[in-house]
């Protein structure tokens, strides 16, 4: 698909710069960027954070309390088996 975008000068010219030194076209690389970029907040979460913490991203000052939380939940309840999930 084609689209036009507005990006600001000093950060085209690094772009394409960046895109020549790797031996791709700008429309790879910026693909590729696009690509990591949706990636990456699907992948929010820590090894053995449960799946509910991917909402808490902007909370992230108050990771530790809610590690300690679930601690105590892991503790009481049990850990919910992934196929138990649902």
């Amino acid at each position: 698909m084609k689209t036009t975008i507005e990006i600001p000068d000093l950060l085209f010219r690094k772009t394409k710069a960046k895109a020549a030194e790797r031996g791709q076209t700008l429309k790879q690389l910026v693909t590729e960027a696009l690509q990591e970029k949706l990636l990456a907040k699907v992948a929010n979460t820590r090894p053995g954070e449960p799946v509910w913490m991917r909402g808490f991203g902007k909370l992230h000052r108050l990771r530790k309390e809610t590690a300690r939380i679930q601690t105590r939940i892991d503790e009481q309840f049990g850990v919910i088996e992934p196929e138990d999930q649902a």
